[in-house]
């Protein structure tokens, strides 16, 4: 069993390796092309899509947690489970959740990771919503309408 698990944890480590190399790629050439970028970053998560799940105890190895913990961090949804019987992560949640954890690390946070990641998971989940891309993009090109008051509002409709 030992070596199975030693096994899949070394498949796991090497596909977020290959993955993290693409989006490292991705990054640096964001600003010249974007449009490749984002096929780099497209193509990263699609290999991420064809990975198997990932056994809560090489999540807890990948993520330097306790298998206590990322069964918090699964019962909270922070991580998001693909199977049930047995208990297995979603590779994409755990490799999103990686970088913010290594992200966190690095700037000194080792306590309270659960609420800082929940966090930024939150804060992605708002700037990936189409409606705020728009409001922002609008606002940022200066296309702005001051918000009407309710009464305003209700004079316009009668209109």
């Amino acid at each position: 069993m030992t070596q199975t698990l030693e096994r899949e944890e070394k498949q796991v480590r090497a596909l977020f390796d290959r993955v993290e190399r693409v989006e490292a790629v991705a990054e640096r050439i964001e600003s010249r092309e974007p449009d490749q970028a984002t096929e780099l970053r497209s193509v990263a998560e699609a290999a991420l899509g064809t990975a198997e799940p990932v056994r809560l105890k090489i999540a807890a190895s990948l993520l330097a947690l306790t298998d206590r913990t990322v069964r918090t961090w699964v019962a909270e949804g922070v991580l998001s489970l693909a199977s049930e019987h047995p208990q297995r992560v979603d590779p994409i949640q755990l490799h999103r959740v990686l970088h913010l954890v290594k992200e966190l690390r690095a700037a000194g946070r080792n306590r309270d990771l659960i609420n800082s990641v929940w966090n930024r998971l939150q804060d992605a989940a708002l700037l990936d919503r189409e409606d705020l891309k728009t409001s922002l993009r609008q606002l940022r090109e200066g296309q702005v309408e001051p918000a009407l008051t309710k009464d305003e509002e209700e004079a316009a409709q009668a209109h």
